[in-house]
């Protein structure tokens, strides 16, 4: 008699961060200085300009655009050192599963985003919005993963940071960002690293969501809300890199690419 399939285990649940007293704890400090011994030799953080619109003591949410798998890196760096304030991302929940790394972040204050339709990211959003009304700082990539675009545009967003921001009652700032692609290729693996190579910061102002806020809003508006942040976003890489961006936010679903994951190396294995 054949052996049942032995059933998949399920993923333990993973917990939220917990808003501590100080925003930039001791943890935080340590960590911080860790990752910038690590940082410099790759590259180092230019802040063009814009860092003087943000607040320095309330909550805001800060939308990058999003290249390599160094840009979480960066955005700490310019968030700890050049802000002096604590940065909080929203990231992978595969990042949080890792051994000793997962509570570590969790620690940290770093909020884990689930990727499957399975597992609503309704806990996810709710502590963002506490660590936002709470007078910090968010960051999200609001593409949601690395871009598809071929040439390394901003592509097209979710509607995720958005919602957020309408939540907490918060501003939102679009921020440019541009240089890692020389230190690591999209999903790449090898570093082509030097101290001299910038990573170039730019922020932008406020993005205007008045005619969105206080209200229910509809999925059209989502879209239309959503689409506006990438294009602020894209105005401020086009700035950084001396170039027009394509007309058209990339949308990668009109071009048979997976939304998350290596869609390189998907596109190889299928």
């Amino acid at each position: 008699m054949a052996k049942s399939k032995q059933q998949t285990k399920p993923k333990r649940e993973l917990g939220m961060p917990v808003i501590g007293k100080h925003e930039r704890t001791a943890a935080i400090w340590i960590i911080a200085t860790l990752i910038s011994i690590f940082l410099r030799p790759l590259f180092r953080v230019n802040v063009v300009a814009g860092k003087e619109k943000l607040p320095k003591k309330s909550g805001y949410l800060l939308v990058p655009n999003h290249v390599t798998n160094l840009d979480g890196l960066g955005m700490a760096y310019f968030i700890f050192w050049r802000l002096r304030r604590a940065p909080h991302f929203l990231a992978k929940e595969s990042l949080f599963r890792i051994p000793v790394v997962g509570s570590w972040l969790t620690h940290l204050g770093q909020i884990p985003v689930f990727r499957t339709t399975k597992t609503r990211n309704n806990e996810p959003m709710q502590a963002a919005v506490e660590y936002l009304k709470a007078g910090q700082v968010v960051c999200i990539y609001p593409e949601g993963t690395l871009t598809r675009e071929p040439n390394l545009w901003p592509m097209r967003g979710k509607s995720g940071a958005l919602r957020l921001a309408l939540e907490a009652g918060v501003p939102v700032y679009p921020v440019g960002q541009w240089g890692t692609e020389k230190i690591l290729g999209r999903y790449g693996s090898k570093l082509n690293p030097g101290f001299w190579k910038p990573m170039n910061v730019l922020v932008g102002d406020e993005i205007n969501l008045d005619k969105y806020r206080g209200r229910e809003v509809s999925g059209p508006e989502l879209a239309d809300a959503t689409a506006l942040i990438m294009r602020e976003i894209t105005k401020l890489v086009e700035q950084l890199r001396g170039e027009k961006a394509p007309a058209e936010l990339y949308d990668p679903v009109l071009h048979g690419q997976a939304v998350t994951g290596n869609f390189t190396k998907q596109k190889k294995e299928s």
